[in-house]
């Protein structure tokens, strides 16, 4: 069963070129801070704009830094269910120890579409998989009962919840935990989808504040309930500042003022705009994070 902090993680860019080197140093700091999984070629990894060969790379990376000693779950969803295949297929023959699959965007199927596009990537391969929905990202709901039949097949281990609802999660968890992890998707509902039963978080702001979002899990783990709620609650600024522009822009800043990556992303994102920037560096500065 897939629990804790699991961190959606950037793809380190400089002179156009995936930043291996940068993504090395990024896994070996947050494994030091007790991360308990990596999610590498997803949102936040830019995923739509990676090429295959760049894909297998840095999922190779992770998994060499990580050595065996948290999961890596990889982002492969598409809207194309055949490319949806080929890619998982990548992931796994990188290394990866599940896959991360996105419903379908754009395309905006059905739910009798959404079951069937899982069911077709499920027979195609061999591994655990975690939904992932996200509405706001792909026009599609995975309404909670497609979720139940789909989490009755064996490879079905969780699903990332980001519809910004708690109830949501709630549900889920009344209907298929324990066998399947309910991980928040958002990363200002991480606390209160623990407080529903949730097994833990894929968070895009673990990428930069790891140590404090593993505290808020391991109080809570504890039984520490005042401990976990004031360490989330110091969180919330920073979480607000991370998706003042779109993922993972802020989440790039914030990275290249604490020194860890160069400042750069792929169209058809750009750079967040310098009041953005500005309200990502106040926010570290708050925290006591030093900034260049």
């Amino acid at each position: 069963m897939l629990t804790g902090v699991l961190t959606a993680l950037v793809t380190p860019m400089r002179d156009g070129e995936v930043d291996l080197a940068a993504l090395r140093e990024l896994v070996e700091w947050q494994l030091e801070c007790g991360i308990e999984g990596f999610v590498p070629c997803a949102t936040t990894g830019e995923s739509p704009v990676l090429e295959p060969a760049e894909r297998a790379a840095v999922i190779r990376t992770v998994v060499e830094v990580a050595k065996g000693k948290v999961p890596i779950i990889a982002g492969a969803g598409t809207n194309s269910t055949k490319s949806t295949i080929e890619l998982s297929r990548l992931a796994l023959e990188s290394g990866a120890d599940g896959l991360l699959l996105a419903c379908p965007y754009y395309n905006k199927p059905t739910q009798a579409g959404l079951e069937a596009h899982f069911r077709a990537v499920l027979a195609a391969i061999d591994a655990p998989v975690v939904v992932y929905n996200i509405p706001g990202r792909t026009g599609v709901d995975l309404q909670t009962a497609t979720f139940a039949r789909l989490a009755e097949h064996p490879r079905i281990v969780g699903i990332k919840e980001a519809t910004g609802s708690v109830t949501r999660s709630a549900e889920l968890v009344r209907r298929v935990e324990p066998r399947v992890s309910i991980l928040a998707g958002d990363d200002a509902l991480f606390l209160p989808v623990l407080a529903v039963g949730g097994a833990g978080i894929v968070s895009a702001s673990a990428c930069v504040a790891p140590r404090e979002m593993v505290a808020v899990m391991r109080h809570w783990r504890a039984g520490e309930v005042e401990a976990a709620r004031a360490a989330y609650l110091a969180l919330l600024d920073l979480f607000e500042a991370m998706f003042v522009e779109t993922n993972p822009g802020p989440i790039k800043v914030a990275l290249h003022l604490m020194g860890r990556i160069a400042p750069e992303i792929r169209l058809p994102l750009v750079w967040p705009s310098p009041a953005s920037v500005a309200r990502v560096r106040e926010t570290l500065a708050a925290m006591g994070v030093a900034v260049s």
